[in-house]
């Protein structure tokens, strides 16, 4: 190869390198001496953040500490790189906001619920994956969900996050005045976990929309909350709505996460499992039992999805 061309190619690589890294939309975290994450109990003045993340390459984020836990510890036997039986610490035992573990490439993290929670959550974990150098990274959201017009177990991955009106938007407000930005997933991803679920051939699994709301009853036009003014007849037209609309779960996260990752350069996919089909129902009354088992399947799949990209498959 010639020299000149050898230069191109080194600078594309370089270029290539750049853009897979972590981007952070915020000029001012350059200014800052150290950068603490308050809610991880962690901080670059403190903690040496490439050396105990930088070979992080998927990050799977889900509500509950102990789900994350399993997780962790589901895929670290799949990944053979763990004993069995053996314990994995909490990174953020300084903090009962959220819980991290880490086992290889594996990063699973806690974000609580709603929004506000994982919102939070998100801001530290993209400065967190940016202040250690990390590339390369796809981030998963695993969950659980009301599904709409689908068998109970049933797991879907995102194709895009709606609001309750149905459009694919995130809103917020800042410094007062309202910012809309987008929550479409990456469409390459979607359509590996669909395969990968494809591979495994154990549950339904389809791409749809998510609505995504503030509120876990009169949001998602349930009848068994504290307060419900509308009818049965109002609820069901509404939610058939959605279905119409290419709505096949409900959940109360995946906006702000499609939009953090889509403005930090992240490759990012929300896969839940549904614990019931809303129309039919509000309350979830499946046995403990075969509400694990379910809540089992999202991690199966982007377990598989994981092996499957380190080769060992």
């Amino acid at each position: 190869m010639a020299p000149g061309i050898a230069a191109e190619k080194k600078t594309e690589d370089e270029q290539s390198s750049k853009d897979n890294l972590i981007h952070l939309s915020n000029p001012h975290l350059e200014k800052m001496k150290d950068d603490i994450l308050y809610h991880f109990a962690l901080g670059t003045g403190t903690h040496d953040f490439p050396a105990l993340f930088g070979d992080v390459k998927f990050v799977c984020v889900g509500g509950s500490p102990s789900r994350m836990k399993a997780f962790i510890t589901y895929i670290a036997e799949e990944l053979g790189l763990g004993s069995v039986g053996a314990d994995y610490p909490n990174i953020c035992a300084g903090t009962d906001r959220y819980a991290m573990y880490k086992v290889g490439p594996v990063l699973s993290v806690s974000h609580g619920m709603g929004i506000p929670s994982i919102a939070i959550m998100l801001h530290e974990l993209i400065k967190l994956l940016y202040h250690s150098k990390c590339s390369n990274v796809t981030i998963i959201r695993i969950g659980t969900s009301g599904g709409i017009g689908l068998e109970p177990g049933s797991v879907v991955i995102t194709s895009q996050s709606v609001d309750a009106t149905f459009k694919p938007q995130f809103e917020q407000v800042i410094l007062g005045k309202t910012v809309i930005r987008s929550t479409n997933l990456d469409d390459q991803l979607a359509k590996e976990l669909m395969q990968c679920s494809k591979e495994i051939n154990e549950f339904n699994t389809v791409i749809g929309n998510t609505m995504c709301t503030l509120d876990f009853y009169e949001g998602q036009a349930r009848l068994d909350g504290a307060i419900c003014l509308y009818a049965e007849e109002e609820k069901l037209q509404y939610l058939k709505a959605a279905y119409d609309a290419g709505v096949r779960n409900i959940e109360m996260e995946s906006s702000v996460f499609a939009a953090i990752c889509n403005l930090s350069g992240v490759r990012a996919a929300v896969v839940c499992v549904t614990l019931l089909n809303r129309l039919e129902g509000d309350q979830i009354s499946s046995s403990h039992d075969v509400l694990v088992e379910y809540q089992q399947r999202p991690q199966k799949l982007v377990g598989h999805f994981i092996k499957k990209c380190l080769g060992k498959v």
